[in-house]
């Protein structure tokens, strides 16, 4: 009943300058991201209302780059106005259950043929689960299921070390946006910057 999520978000895309030109001047179009470890499924991904996680990312991509990922030269972000349409929300306690149960199912199937399911791992030097092949599958197994397939997934990630001793937020958590249905992307935009001669609204 309530699977479609109303309204508009921003969602901000780490990418190369010459990626977001091309885009936004209509030239080109962002592809979808279809690794077997992709956190949220197959998609076009977009960090919510998160500009300066996304202009860091595309940073880290340029100092680091990661096999399956475009080479950036100059780090930019792309601005993205979506409608995410009929959502896999990984902050809904329904569709955590269905992730679940889908997992389940998975598990039974793999002890019957006798194979490994998948499992997600940590990248070489970080403590994250960078790697999420086991997500990306049942993900991607679930929507198949699906007499409607999800227009978007949405999820919420705990990521980088504590704030501060003790503390209960990390310092690059962060909720990512995975676009299955392209329609659901109403338009791109090249972001401000902040006047300073004006509060920050």
């Amino acid at each position: 009943m309530y699977s479609t999520r109303p309204g508009y978000i921003i969602g901000f895309h780490g990418c190369d300058e010459i990626v977001r030109d091309n885009v936004i001047s209509g030239k080109d179009d962002l592809n979808h991201s279809e690794n077997k470890y992709d956190w949220l499924g197959n998609g076009i991904y977009f960090w919510e209302n998160n500009y300066q996680r996304a202009l860091d990312f595309a940073k880290e991509l340029k100092d680091n780059p990661h096999p399956g990922k475009p080479i950036i030269r100059n780090p930019a972000v792309l601005g993205a106005i979506i409608n995410l349409g009929i959502c896999l929300d990984l902050l809904d306690s329904e569709y955590l259950n269905l992730l679940k149960e889908r997992h389940k199912v998975l598990e039974n199937s793999a002890k019957l043929l006798n194979i490994e399911l998948p499992t997600n791992k940590r990248a070489a030097g970080t403590n994250e689960l960078m790697l999420r092949d086991l997500d990306c599958l049942v993900i991607e197994n679930l929507n198949k299921q699906m007499s409607l397939p999800f227009d978007s997934v949405k999820g919420v990630f705990i990521e980088g070390g504590n704030l501060y001793p003790t503390s209960g937020f990390n310092e690059k958590n962060h909720i990512q946006i995975c676009i299955r249905n392209p329609n659901c992307i109403k338009g791109y935009f090249l972001p401000r910057t902040l006047n300073s001669s004006y509060r920050k609204v």
